[in-house]
């Protein structure tokens, strides 16, 4: 799914081949989202049995620079050295400004993400509110920072917590920074966005919130069908406690109707 933010207020569409869903007007309506037995890989395209990594073909998982490990651990990220699935790719892509961040998501984490894509990297996690940390020139600086913060804070979403808007204990973001700040050895506090206190929040569209959610898998169940109750991150929410997680399904063709 793709996000705007007006304000405080994400809205969200949902790609289906050529066509673009305004899900935020889809909410209190019932839907049916069936899985037609097919997934083509959003690299190259080929039909494929299997997704692996959120929707590539076994070839373009261990080949395509987008499957890259870096990906996930963007410490070991070798851009800097001239070392890439794609140099192109990385060129745009890590070899670009970066923000460390914390964000409460079902918790609160330390993350990473391209200056660019702030705050879309935010919105895509469901975090409520967000605190830049650092600018750094490349994604193995910014993975350096993080992983030293992993000290201190999490790096996981808590899908969860997130999903069921669980309460959580006041946390006092500008507070939050100072401390992961003062942390930093002075190698890494010179990329330190010292007067940046600026807090970022974000206001989903839900109607009830989950209160024991289960994830649907269209691998072991074809259809999903309910009303829509509510939007956050890459999960909609249906009547009856389902949630799908619509990233994880990249790739798959699915029909889309409404009652």
């Amino acid at each position: 799914m793709s996000s705007k933010l007006d304000g405080d207020n994400v809205s969200y569409s949902l790609r289906l081949d050529e066509d673009e869903v305004d899900m935020t007007q889809m909410l209190g309506k019932s839907l049916t989202l069936t899985y037609q037995n097919k997934i083509n890989c959003i690299k190259c395209g080929k039909e494929t049995k299997k997704s692996f990594g959120q929707g590539f073909c076994y070839p373009c998982f261990t080949t395509a620079p987008e499957a890259s490990e870096c990906v996930l651990r963007p410490d070991r990220c070798k851009a800097h050295l001239g070392i890439s699935r794609d140099m192109a790719w990385s060129e745009d892509h890590c070899l670009k400004p970066h923000i460390v961040y914390l964000a409460v998501s079902g918790g609160l984490k330390v993350g990473i993400t391209r200056l660019s894509q702030v705050p879309t990297r935010w919105i895509d996690q469901g975090a409520e509110r967000a605190i830049r940390l650092c600018q750094v020139p490349n994604r193995h600086i910014a993975g350096v920072v993080e992983k030293f913060l992993m000290k201190l804070f999490g790096d996981k979403t808590n899908w969860k917590k997130m999903v069921t808007n669980e309460d959580l204990p006041g946390i006092d973001l500008p507070a939050e920074k100072e401390k992961a700040l003062d942390s930093l050895p002075p190698e890494l506090r010179q990329y330190a966005l010292f007067d940046d206190q600026e807090v970022f929040d974000f206001s989903y569209p839900v109607n009830q919130w989950p209160v024991n959610p289960s994830q649907h898998n269209f691998d072991k169940e074809m259809v999903i069908q309910g009303k829509l109750q509510g939007i956050r991150g890459q999960y909609l929410f249906f009547e009856g406690e389902k949630v799908l997680n619509v990233r994880r399904f990249s790739g798959y063709k699915i029909q889309l109707s409404v009652d």
